[in-house]
């Protein structure tokens, strides 16, 4: 183990951000991140158009041009009164002129038909500043590019100074940079602009099946096998089979699922009989709506009920009237909303809140997050002949996530976006991550293929747990953006964020401390760890496929990513990093035996003596023990207060074990499940972890070997030994009942730290007793 702090290297430590926020006395909306103006135009709709082609239609659409910049709004067909109601935003410290075109054009097959401009002149523009009501729109002339007077219809428009505040922000397409020829417009428009998702409020489903009667299979002659199927989605559970000849078959067996508001999948309940092992026959089943169960807080019972079999359709219609009765299915189904439903990972997590509303405490605080800007990212695409990277930030804490706008072809993006959420619990951790979108084009021009194929590439991800953040307190700071790949750690670039925690009173937040991190259903009826996984496993698929389906897409990977879900997966990398940790925990306890060695062995009489005399006060007047230990604590704490961390916990690339750990272990983690590797390769990595697993199978083997010595101390395994103990312990009774305990005491200490001069170099004789005694490693069959 080596010695000192495990410090990463400079190029991967926290840094202070060299970003300007403005100093603010108390907080305000958007005073963590840089004020930035912008020039927003509203184009609502126009009106009286004229006509164009030679048909009589018009196809309309607005351009708005400043410098560089050109953004379009979408065009109708065929109307001469289009309403668009899109905002544009420029910046304002790229305005390059004093006037400002917005065009009004006819969309056509070839060449696009200019119908008439307004010309804005921008040192007339009026500032707005929230919270003042939103700039009224007004009607202005078209006008010919030549300055024409004649009525060619009116456009109603809404041009402003404003900055992040601006409710328009949200909303607009941003004019950082003119989009590239490669990127569909239409598409950028989507994905330029700031949104954010809500995930589903998850609940648990209790299914308890209880019984079948009035169950008849097809086959008279042979016994029937019959089970229930459960399934809610993709989530599929079945019951144990029953094999035997009766009409009444009972499971009183208890199911589990995950479902997501609004419930939009039923319960689906199949009583089926194993006619073979790849054949199952249905004999009847019942659809539940999730919607129409009942939703108790608490463990308080819920009545079962008796739903009837609705049988599958056959073709025998004589069969069909032999049918004369109805088989019944019991069942005891519910949503839990005592439990917390998490998709996240267990250390990781944000949100502690049962399903159940009415269960949901005040929150204790205010979290507020500014993303500042991105330097120094890594290019991961070829654009024009050039590298090129289109970033975006997702950040989620709860059930809020967020999601910055996508700054095309910038290795160097500023986003400048404020987010706040409400805090129900401290101890928890806020996630965000830096992505590089490659949906941006079309489909016919990109070379994967659909949008679908394009996953967005992760480029560095990190974790910020409140309970370690000062309240009220500004913390700007430049994050590396480190990714694992198969080929060791890469630096992707660096974030700067601005983080506020603000806790509502001082007092509420420390009785956090004393109360349970998770609801009370979790301890009164918990459930298994291989359970809560599996459940885990189902959530997160579900939260992946709901964020999929807005607009944007938030796609499946960044969910799977930003939720640690292949945090679960082997990685021989992981399992040295915890062993690290764990060895770091009992450093101190090694530390302390190695000094105690030292103070037995005199290496330094000084100290040898000094121990003794403690020893004997302490003895003397037991009374101090308790309060000399507590206050030499609370004196170590008191002088860590001066060296306590200034900035929050960043990921530990030492800790991680990725400085020393080999491209073959690298490769192992990143396999797929199951495994996608050669035979060779397999054999390989399988005898490596054999001689990992050797090694621990000796250590646990030794622990139960020292364990069963002294259990079997006392059994007689041993006869002379156990008798010799007999003895040893009625002469030790007699002897402590007539000498004083701290006699005993004294005695004990002198023979441990006796000077080296008393000392043999052969073991002690417990030493030789103990280890003479058996084990059930004899009973081992080797």
């Amino acid at each position: 183990m080596k010695s000192g702090r495990m410090v990463p290297p400079v190029d991967f430590q926290l840094k202070d951000s060299n970003s300007k926020i403005a100093p603010s006395k108390k907080p305000s909306a958007f005073d963590l991140v840089e004020k930035t103006e912008y020039l927003f135009v509203r184009v609502v709709k126009a009106r009286d158009l004229p006509t164009m082609d030679i048909t009589g239609s018009l196809d309309p659409y607005v351009e708005v041009s400043h410098g560089n910049f050109t953004g379009k709004t979408k065009h109708f067909e065929k109307t001469k009164d289009p309403e668009w109601n899109e905002v544009f935003a420029i910046p304002r410290d790229r305005l390059q002129s004093g006037n400002l075109h917005v065009d009004v054009k006819d969309k056509d097959l070839v060449l696009d038909d200019f119908v008439g401009r307004v010309t804005v002149e921008l040192n007339e523009v009026p500032f707005r500043v929230p919270p003042d009501s939103p700039l009224a729109p007004e009607w202005y002339r078209l006008e010919d590019k030549k300055g024409d007077k004649a009525y060619r219809g009116e456009l109603m428009l809404a041009v402003w100074y404003g900055t992040q505040a601006d409710e328009a922000f949200a909303f607009a397409t941003f004019s950082d940079d003119a989009a590239p020829d490669a990127i569909d417009a239409q598409i950028l428009s989507i994905y330029n602009r700031p949104k954010v998702y809500h995930t589903p409020r998850l609940w648990f489903v209790r299914v308890n099946i209880i019984d079948a009667h009035d169950i008849f299979v097809s086959d008279k002659n042979r016994v029937p096998e019959v089970f229930c199927k459960a399934r809610i989605g993709r989530q599929l559970l079945t019951t144990k089979p029953i094999k035997a000849r009766s009409s009444i078959f009972r499971w009183n067996q208890e199911l589990m699922f995950v479902a997501a508001e609004p419930f939009e999948e039923n319960l689906i309940l199949s009583v089926e009989d194993r006619v073979s092992p790849s054949k199952d026959e249905v004999i009847g089943s019942v659809d539940i709506a999730l919607a129409s169960l009942d939703k108790p807080p608490d463990n308080r019972p819920v009545r079962a009920k008796w739903y009837e079999l609705k049988k599958p359709v056959l073709f025998d219609f004589d069969q069909l009237k032999e049918d004369k009765f109805s088989s019944r299915l019991q069942v005891r189904a519910f949503l839990a909303g005592g439990y917390h439903v998490s998709y996240e990972s267990t250390y990781y997590s944000s949100d502690f809140r049962p399903s159940a509303k009415q269960l949901w405490k005040k929150p204790v605080g205010l979290l507020e997050l500014g993303v500042l800007k991105a330097d120094g990212l890594q290019q991961t695409k070829t654009r024009d002949g050039k590298g090129a990277c289109d970033a975006y930030c997702v950040a989620k804490y709860g059930h809020k996530w967020v999601r910055t706008r996508t700054v095309v072809n910038d290795l160097n993006p500023k986003f400048n976006e404020q987010y706040t959420w409400d805090v129900y619990d401290h101890a928890t951790v806020l996630t965000v991550g830096v992505f590089d979108n490659n949906q941006l084009l079309s489909d016919e021009r990109s070379s994967v293929g659909s949008s679908s194929g394009r996953r967005d590439q992760n480029m560095g991800k990190l974790r910020i747990r409140l309970s370690t953040l000062e309240s009220g307190r500004v913390y700007a700071n430049s994050y590396p953006l480190l990714v694992l790949q198969n080929n060791g750690v890469k630096k992707m670039g660096e974030l700067h964020l601005a983080i506020r925690f603000s806790a509502t009173s001082t007092v509420n937040t420390m009785f956090m401390y004393a109360k349970p991190m998770l609801p009370k259903m979790h301890y009164a009826h918990p459930l298994p760890l291989l359970q809560q996984e599996l459940l885990r496993n189902h959530a997160v698929e579900i939260v992946a496929a709901r964020l999929a389906r807005m607009e944007p897409p938030l796609r499946k990977e960044v969910v799977m990513w930003m939720s640690d879900a292949k945090a679960h997966l082997w990685s021989m990398r992981r399992t040295k990093a915890n062993l690290q940790r764990l060895i770091s925990v009992f450093s101190h306890v090694i530390a302390a035996a190695r000094w105690f060695n030292g103070v037995r062995l005199w290496k330094n009489p000084f100290t040898t003596v000094l121990v003794h005399i403690v020893v004997v006060i302490i003895i003397f007047l037991p009374g101090l023990i308790l309060p000399t230990a507590f206050l030499y604590m609370s004196m170590i704490t008191f002088w860590n207060f001066w060296f306590r961390p200034r900035k929050p916990l960043h990921m530990n690339t030492m800790i991680s074990q990725v400085e020393e750990v080999n491209l073959d272990e690298l490769d192992e983690e990143f396999d797929t499940y199951p495994t996608s590797r050669s035979q060779e390769m397999l054999r390989m990595r399988y005898d490596r972890l054999r001689q990992v697993a050797l090694k621990i199978q000796m250590a646990v083997g030794d622990m139960a070997t020292q364990g069963e010595r002294v259990h079997l101390l006392l059994s007689w395994k041993d006869p002379r030994a156990t008798a010799m103990f007999m003895v040893f312990c009625l002469i030790a009774a007699m002897v402590f009942y007539v000498i004083p305990f701290q006699v005993v005491v004294i005695f004990a200490r002198f023979y441990v730290i006796r000077h080296p001069k008393l000392r043999g170099e052969m073991p002690s004789v417990a030493a030789n007793f103990f280890r003479r005694l058996p084990a059930r490693t004899d009973n081992l069959l080797l």
